[in-house]
């Protein structure tokens, strides 16, 4: 009591304080200010505009202005460390393991000391560390090829052989982010981030000559282990544009990147350059980049910086609009520039099998350049969810596998969800269509391919379709589509392989929902419908007169459970089945004449 009196008595009080005069009264009919009405110029509210209450007059006679700043004391009270003052007080408590409440290692507050020997200088540094653990299960079953020199099993000596298939995969993703800047409302001014991913992968196959080239080797299982760089970048902020921060930053680096709206065209982590800002308050925001592909694991699908980087060059230069052309609506157009110069290179992936130059056609190693031309767009209308992408591809393959000739590339793409929400359901439509090639001796290939695709579309991996690789060509060999893609691009493997224009397209019409039954749990379903868009292509590999465009059905369904309903604790369990159609079955009829085929998923997802 006697501290708090001492403390009181070193406070000044004006002996005079100021006069305090009586506010004037509002006059009738002066326009009211209201805060949601000082929005910034040019911008809309969402929705619908309704038209707003006629104004209400009213006078506050006698009331008082409030105390002018000579009122109050001017003595100051310093807080060194206004970022742990809170805990100071008592009032939180920091926990290493706890990434919600203030955590000085998930960048809430920033370190007091850091080592010398890292390349940072002044105050204002914050460190972010994460952690993710991603485990797959993974039973399955697809058409697997046998053959004479290296099947076991009687009356196995055509096509394919048994269908069943298992797959374990461990991997633990560990990150570090060293940012400088107050981000809480500016683009930060330096960020170091680094990312290791450690993938453990076990796999169980019914045939030999699958897993490896060589069948004698580990013939039914496989276990492989990997080390990936998944990030390794510098993000430099160049300069504010406006006093809202607007800004433009360049990130150096091998880094994540995205070139449209749900990854239909690219969506990797590669080595790149990319320039990146906004402008108008944000209505516009714009990316140039450069990207040197790196090689990837086979049997993980990480970065493998162990090996030279490929001859392969993407360069995208995009542009977002917001609230264009209607309200509610982001719009995109870009430029994709795919460079391949890998025609004098054979390469063999992690298990002994060939996929570059793809065992398919005349077998010659191939350049081209391909530029691809993409609008697309992605928000509301009303209630009405809508997201489509669309891209030409223009370009030049220095060898058409069919007539060893150099041939024009003209192919197209399409793609849209639209879907509308009812209280806690989610109804969706999917439509896609990627072009085919209908000549293949002629001097254009249009069948459309992307670069590196991994849609979010239709289920996504959800999907038996889009999760499974089909194959055609021999194990390890050509597939009919490739591992979390959708498009029929007949290419050795998404990431190691080359694009292919020579390649029958893609047609799907799907629908589908999501459930919300509680904050905690999610059911969707999915059904899908494929097709190919022409099967000359297919018809000249397989020297079939007549093959059925009719791919078939992928119904699936999945359960995803957040029991702490927390995004750190994810548990996802999916199935899904292939119905073949008379293409299919023209193409992959297996040893037991499977009627369909399945694909079983449980993903847990641990994160901090």
């Amino acid at each position: 009591m006697l501290g708090l009196l001492l403390l009181l008595s070193d406070i000044e009080v004006p002996s005079h304080p100021a006069p305090v005069e009586p506010m004037p009264p509002i006059q009738a009919g002066a326009p009211s200010v209201n805060a949601e009405d000082q929005s910034i110029q040019g911008r809309k509210r969402p929705g619908k505009q309704r038209s707003l209450p006629d104004l209400i007059d009213q006078t506050n006679i006698g009331a008082i202005h409030p105390p002018p700043p000579e009122a109050f004391s001017d003595d100051e009270f310093p807080v060194p460390d206004r970022w742990r003052l809170i805990q100071t007080l008592g009032l939180v408590k920091e926990r290493f393991r706890d990434p919600y409440h203030q955590n000085t290692y998930k960048g809430d507050r920033p370190l007091i000391k850091h080592p010398s020997w890292l390349p940072i200088k002044g105050e204002d540094w914050f460190l972010e560390l994460s952690g993710v653990s991603d485990t797959v299960v993974e039973p399955r079953s697809f058409p697997q090829p046998v053959g004479a020199a290296t099947t076991q099993n009687p009356g196995s000596l055509d096509n394919f052989g048994r269908a069943s298939t298992n797959v374990f995969s461990q991997t633990f993703i560990v990150g570090a982010g060293l940012i400088k800047g107050l981000t809480t409302f500016k683009p930060p001014e330096i960020e170091y981030r680094v990312a290791l991913a450690f993938n453990t992968t076990y796999a169980t196959v019914s045939e030999r000559g699958l897993l490896n080239i060589r069948p004698t080797v580990n013939p039914s299982h496989r276990l492989s282990h990997f080390v990936g760089v998944q990030e390794l970048f510098v993000d430099k902020h160049l300069r504010n544009t406006s006093d809202r921060y607007d800004f433009m930053s360049l990130r150096v680096g091998i880094q994540p990147f995205q070139a449209d709206f749900r990854g239909f065209l690219f969506n990797d982590q590669q080595l790149g350059v990319r320039l990146f800002g906004n402008r108008d308050n944000n209505r516009f925001q714009f990316n140039l980049a450069g990207f040197w592909r790196l090689e990837k694991d086979t049997n993980s699908g990480l970065n493998n910086i162990t090996t030279a980087p490929r001859k392969d060059y993407v360069f995208i230069a995009n542009l977002f609009r917001q609230d264009f052309p209607v309200v509610g609506i982001t719009s995109q157009i870009s430029a994709n520039i795919n460079i391949n110069r890998e025609a004098n290179d054979i390469h063999y992936d992690t298990n002994g099998f060939p996929v570059r130059p793809a065992v398919i056609g005349n077998i010659r190693g191939r350049n081209y350049d391909v530029a691809y031309l993409g609008y697309a767009l992605d928000g509301h209308i009303g209630r009405v969810n809508l997201t489509a992408v669309s891209y030409l591809a223009l370009g030049r393959d220095s060898n058409n596998i069919f007539t060893g000739k150099p041939a024009n590339i003209r192919a197209y793409f399409f793609a849209a969800e639209p879907s509308m929400d009812f209280n806690w359901v989610r109804v969706r439509l999917a439509g896609l269509y990627a072009s085919g090639n209908r000549n293949p001796y002629g001097n254009t290939e249009s069948g459309f391919d992307a670069i590196s695709e991994n849609p979010q579309f239709a289920g996504a991996d959800t999907s038996y379709w889009i999760r499974q690789s089909v194959p055609l060509i021999g194990g390890g060999g050509v597939g009919l589509s490739g591992r979390n893609g959708v498009l029929n691009s007949l290419r050795t493997s998404k990431d190691e392989g080359q694009s292919n224009f020579n390649n029958p397209g893609t047609i799907l019409l799907g629908a589908g929902a999501d459930f919300d039954l509680t904050p905690k749990l999610r059911v969707s379903a999915n059904i899908n419908h494929l097709w190919f868009e022409n099967t000359k292509v297919l018809q000249v590999l397989r020297n079939e007169g007549s093959i059925s465009r009719d791919i078939g059905w992928d119904v699936s369904g999945a359960i995803i459970w957040r029991p702490k309903a927390i995004q750190n604790v994810v548990l996802r369990l999916s199935a899904a089945t292939l119905i073949p159609g008379a293409g299919f079955r023209d193409l992959l009829t297996t040893r037991g004449r499977d009627k369909a085929f399945y694909s079983i998923l449980f993903n847990p997802i641990l994160s901090f």
